[in-house]
């Protein structure tokens, strides 16, 4: 007796077609050929967007040796305030130009001078603050040999410093005649730049000038968008750029980016004489930039508090 078989299902396919194969895995083709065509139109492009960065740096540059620096090295020639008013103009221009957003919370202090002292993560930080403070910046004295980066940071009147052991009293006495003589600062006192994912221990050190100061203002700043979305911490060193990393690569890589955006908290500044010493002045102010860079890097609200 021969064993029972079951039917076959009937097959819903016309008589003649030709079956799939499940072997092997569907592959598409992209519409144009090429890595480098993939790289700029694909949809999800974390590498892409060379197009859009080639055009940004294209822009900066047109701007800032065609206008930014004619206008700035007249400027500077002249007395009165212009100059300071078109370094905040030119480094707003700069944030349009590449695409990122700021968002400002709180207001500068008004007292002149004060010393604004903020956390530093990236060289994006001097874009950000020129654009939103009306003050000169203090830098590590290799950035005056920098191409066009010296150049801009010199017209900006920046204060440069070095360091070294036999240089400090000059360069300290620098910073107090810019502070005398009306001059508000903007002090990195983490003395290097962060991952983004934290702010370092502020040294103490850099407050000595702060007697000279009729206010000093904690000021934080944080990247939290990236394509209009929070940042997370795998992304933060799109925007972070500290250890060995190449300027050129980390801009080139930025620059391709969209919905970038910078927050800034001004706190509410205060008189350096209500820190018994330049100690608890360090301790004080970073607890207040600490406290409110965690707060923004877990897309939480913030409010402009006194330190």
């Amino acid at each position: 007796m021969a064993a029972f078989q079951p039917a076959s299902p009937p097959s819903s396919a016309p008589a003649g077609a030709r079956r799939l194969r499940r072997d092997r895995p569907l592959r598409f083709r992209p519409r144009l050929p090429g890595r480098a065509w993939a790289d700029v139109l694909g949809h999800d492009r974390p590498e892409g967007g060379r197009v859009r960065a080639v055009r940004r740096i294209a822009l900066v540059l047109l701007f800032t040796v065609l206008f930014g620096f004619p206008v700035q090295m007249v400027l500077i020639r002249l007395p009165g305030n212009a100059k300071h008013r078109f370094s905040r103009f030119y480094h707003r221009t700069l944030c349009r130009l590449i695409g990122l957003r700021l968002r400002v919370i709180g207001l500068p202090s008004p007292e002149r001078p004060t010393l604004h002292v903020s956390n530093h993560s990236s060289w994006l930080d001097i874009m950000v603050l020129g654009a939103v403070l009306d003050a000169r910046f203090v830098s590590k004295a290799d950035v005056a040999g920098w191409p066009l980066i010296g150049t801009v940071a010199r017209l900006g009147s920046t204060v440069f410093v070095s360091r070294t052991r036999n240089r400090t009293g000059a360069e300290a006495q620098e910073m107090r005649a810019k502070l005398e003589g009306g001059e508000s600062l903007i002090l990195f006192p983490e003395g290097t730049t962060s991952d983004g994912a934290r702010v370092l221990p502020f040294r103490s050190s850099f407050f000595a000038i702060a007697p000279a100061a009729r206010a000093v203002q904690p000021v934080t700043v944080v990247y939290d968008r990236l394509g209009g979305l929070p940042v997370g911490r795998k992304d933060r060193a799109v925007f972070a750029w500290y250890g060995d990393m190449e300027t050129a690569s980390h801009a080139w890589r930025l620059l391709r980016r969209t919905g970038t955006r910078a927050t800034v908290v001004l706190h509410p500044g205060f008189v350096p004489d209500v820190a018994s010493d330049r100690k608890d002045l360090a301790i004080r102010v970073g607890r207040t930039v600490t406290e409110a860079a965690a707060a923004l890097r877990q897309n939480r609200p913030v409010e402009a508090e006194a330190a």
